[in-house]
């Protein structure tokens, strides 16, 4: 069976990363990752899901990959105020990073970012680089998205018959590839090849 991810699952995983303490505390935790230069994702979000990025987060890197996350690696980063400094930062981390994982959300439709993180990480790196990650309130409501978001496959759950629940990527078409199976940064094939 498959699913999407919930809002209740992202929380849950923030709760049993990062416990009840406050982002700056967070921030400040996160301090040793500031120096890293390569990643795996680059996760692009809307600045008003700060408890939902925070898990998606740890859900990400429980699958042993390394996260990219605006304000947690760089926080001297101001989003609230668009400068050519704060686009030139982020072109150089979308560069060190492998793919982009959009994580799509109800504030998503509002970020005058994430539309610009995408469409400039699809010109260097390519659609194939690039998943959405519905977050949403049941794991089988529907997702639409934004009409540009079609172009691009989606990272689901998905329970295999041996009972163990593996993160896919659903292709455009309906095709599954492994997203976690192999490091993404060795791009990620079909499910069952």
């Amino acid at each position: 069976m498959t699913s999407y991810f919930t809002t209740a699952e992202a929380r849950a995983a923030r709760q049993r990363r990062f416990g009840q303490r406050p982002s700056m505390e967070v921030l400040n935790e996160s301090a040793s990752a500031k120096s890293a230069t390569g990643f795996d994702v680059f996760l692009s979000h809307s600045s008003k899901d700060a408890d939902l990025v925070l898990g998606t987060m740890a859900l990400l890197e429980d699958q042993g990959l390394k996260v990219y996350v605006d304000w947690v690696i760089d926080p001297q980063l101001d989003r609230s105020r668009v400068s050519p400094e704060t686009a030139r930062l982020l072109r150089e981390r979308m560069g060190q990073c492998s793919s982009l994982v959009y994580m799509a959300t109800s504030s998503a439709v509002m970020s005058k970012w994430m539309p610009w993180e995408l469409g400039y990480f699809d010109g260097r790196k390519g659609e194939d680089k690039i998943a959405i990650l519905p977050i949403l309130e049941r794991q089988h409501d529907g997702f639409a998205g934004q009409e540009y978001i079609g172009l691009y496959s989606v990272l689901r759950k998905h329970t295999m018959t041996d009972g163990i629940e593996r993160v896919l990527v659903e292709d455009v078409g309906n095709r599954w590839k492994f997203a976690f199976a192999l490091p993404l940064n060795d791009g990620w094939r079909r499910y069952g090849a």
